[in-house]
């Protein structure tokens, strides 16, 4: 049976995106923590602005730039500070697991200031993910993993800040559109540290430069593009299924690259927290089926005019 290539591109993406957490800890290694945040978003900002014309990326008008510039701020420049920085002392496969828990900020920011209403699974779904987040914190027994672990956490609340921010933008762009605006406005809001991403380039070693050049090309542009596409023909169910594979492919990929083995502890609370996400996600069945729109909407037959983005999703 011929494999679509939807699930190809969906399968790119969570090995890309898996990817970044060891990637990350090489690149650290010359480029330290403000010199490879903004590496990366510089070589994925140069690879999207490249492609953005033949992918039909639109100039954004002036009415959104505010919440693209909150997006650039928190999903892109604060993400990657934070990432980088926690991960000098946790582990890429520990990351990974924290960083899966995003989806709790989003849903209570969109409570807090959109008027969302929290079902009860929402709500066990974040005690149970807050959980798993606590069991990682305590598993690293030392204070300075302690301390990075909150960092990669608050790094989680950024991203879920994205998320939430990325809402209205989605009601008038594709996600593809969002990323890249996302992605150009937080490489300009880290050009400040444009020295130390030079000296870098000039000094680190090989395979920190190649990593650096691996993030911005793989995870956070082909990615990107591989993402957008697969959620714009396969179902809700399926796509979100398919993050819930990165923690697991993060661990593997880590084990195999550094021969990064976590606590066992942490697996213990990944599992929580992957739990609580899916918790959070999951959408009791009706009747009516649900097609994916060409911009990555879900439209349902039933006749509601209540469309849901796929692509607001965005891991690493």
């Amino acid at each position: 049976m011929k494999i679509p290539k939807a699930f190809w591109a969906l399968a790119l993406t969570v090995i890309t995106w898996a990817s970044a957490f060891p990637a990350i800890r090489v690149g650290l290694d010359g480029f330290g923590v403000a010199g490879l945040s903004l590496g990366r978003l510089m070589v994925a900002s140069v690879a999207l602005a490249v492609a953005a014309p033949f992918l039909g990326v639109r100039m954004p008008k002036r009415r959104d730039l505010p919440m693209i510039v909150l997006c650039g701020v928190t999903g892109m420049s604060a993400y990657q500070i934070l990432l980088n920085w926690g991960e000098v002392h946790v582990s890429a496969g520990t990351a990974s697991l924290l960083i899966a828990v995003a989806p709790v900020f989003s849903v209570l920011l969109a409570a807090a200031f959109l008027g969302e209403r929290i079902t009860w699974l929402k709500s066990a779904g974040s005690l149970v993910a807050i959980a798993g987040v606590a069991v990682i914190v305590l598993a690293g027994g030392h204070a300075e993993y302690t301390a990075s672990a909150w960092v990669v956490l608050a790094a989680a609340a950024v991203q879920g800040t994205y998320h939430f921010a990325t809402k209205p933008l989605l009601a008038r762009y594709t996600g593809l559109e969002v990323a890249c605006y996302a992605m150009w406005a937080g490489t300009l809001f880290l050009l400040p540290v444009l020295p130390r991403m030079v000296h870098g380039f000039a000094t680190a070693p090989a395979d920190a430069v190649a990593s650096t050049i691996f993030l911005g090309i793989f995870p956070s542009a082909i990615g990107f593009v591989a993402w957008g596409y697969a959620v714009a023909r396969l179902s809700l169910a399926s796509s979100t299924a398919a993050l819930y594979l990165v923690p697991p492919v993060a661990l593997i990929v880590a084990y195999v690259w550094l021969g990064e083995v976590p606590p066992p502890l942490s697996l213990v609370g990944g599992v929580l927290g992957i739990a609580g996400v899916a918790l959070i996600n999951h959408r009791p069945r009706r009747a009516a089926s649900t097609a994916p729109t060409e911009d990555g909407e879900v439209a349902c037959s039933d006749g509601r005019d209540g469309k849901e983005k796929l692509s607001d999703r965005r891991p690493v």
